[in-house]
């Protein structure tokens, strides 16, 4: 008949086999978890693909072979997405579990490509909604465009042959996704510095969040994350800046059409807006990991000088 996993002893207490309990609950827990990974995976690579493909759904009257090449650009992401978190080992995905890093991202990028794309939609098909953000976008915008922003630099790089119209609406979208990426990382700023991330989640592995970063590759990781994260920040705060003064200095070589179209023109202020967020939070990130390793080699060292003390007592 097999072991006995509950026996009923004198007392009337119940006692367990625990060896034959894990063993025969082992094989539906690691399915659950399994399942669990996939499902999650699926879930973010059809939430990427949606990403990709929102501005050739919201917006009108776009050519056949444009659409087509959205499709296969959201159909490669998504799968590639897929592969990464449904992986047990990571790969080029940064702070995978270490939640919500990657989401409050996606949900910045997210937010700013379907606001954006709502904004150009209604330059052809006016709806109340797309009134109130074309009026925020303008209203932020205005406000931020002084000289040497990078609302002001951004608006500069439109060719000098572009019309009123095309300087607002550029105005506006820029406006609107600067401000987006300046309140995401505000918010990632409040949970880094007031609620405790990333140990409010658990321990923190560093290989398997920042797997592109080798800690074998120096003396000691401590510096080199303190420089990554300055750097980071730093690049992070010059990009907005940066990118339209390489593009107006290269304009006699490279002809900036990329704000020609209606999809172009989303994705380019999206980036220009979102690379830098991101990097100034990947810089954030880094460094409170540089200061947790601190803290923790601050309390070894503690508890080793008061052990020594106690043993020469």
């Amino acid at each position: 008949m097999g072991k006995i996993e509950a026996d009923l002893d004198t007392s009337g207490n119940t006692s367990w086999n625990k060896n034959a309990a894990s063993h025969r609950f082992w094989p539906v827990w690691k399915g659950r978890v399994l399942i669990g990974r996939i499902s999650g995976a699926i879930m973010r690579a059809l939430l990427v693909a949606l990403l990709i493909a929102t501005p050739a759904l919201m917006l009108p009257g776009l050519a056949v072979d444009s659409t087509q090449i959205t499709v296969l650009i959201a159909l490669l992401a998504a799968f590639l997405t897929f592969i990464e978190y449904n992986s047990n080992f990571p790969s080029i995905v940064e702070f995978r579990d270490a939640p919500p890093f990657n989401r409050i991202r996606f949900v910045s990028l997210f937010l700013t490509v379907f606001l954006l794309s709502a904004i150009v939609k209604g330059q052809s098909n006016p709806t109340l909604m797309t009134g109130g953000l074309t009026s925020m976008g303008t209203i932020i915008g205005n406000a931020i465009d002084f000289p040497y922003s990078p609302v002001r630099l951004l608006v500069l790089m439109l060719p000098e042959t572009a019309d009123n119209d095309a300087v607002r609406s550029v105005r506006t979208l820029a406006g609107l996704s600067y401000f987006i990426s300046v309140f995401t990382m505000g918010v990632f700023l409040v949970l880094v510095r007031i609620l405790g991330w990333p140990t409010r989640q658990g321990a923190f592995n560093v290989w398997v969040n920042l797997p592109l970063f080798d800690p074998t590759a120096g003396p000691d990781v401590l510096p080199r994350l303190q420089r990554d994260a300055r750097v980071n920040i730093v690049i992070g705060f010059l990009l907005p800046f940066l990118i339209p003064a390489v593009v107006n200095a290269t304009s006699d070589l490279i002809d900036p059409v990329i704000l020609n179209t209606p999809q172009s023109l989303i994705w380019t202020i999206s980036a220009w807006a979102f690379l830098p967020a991101s990097m100034i939070m990947r810089g954030i990130a880094m460094a409170k990991v540089a200061d947790m390793i601190q803290d923790k080699r601050r309390r070894a060292y503690a508890e080793a000088q008061s052990e020594d003390g106690l043993q020469t007592a």
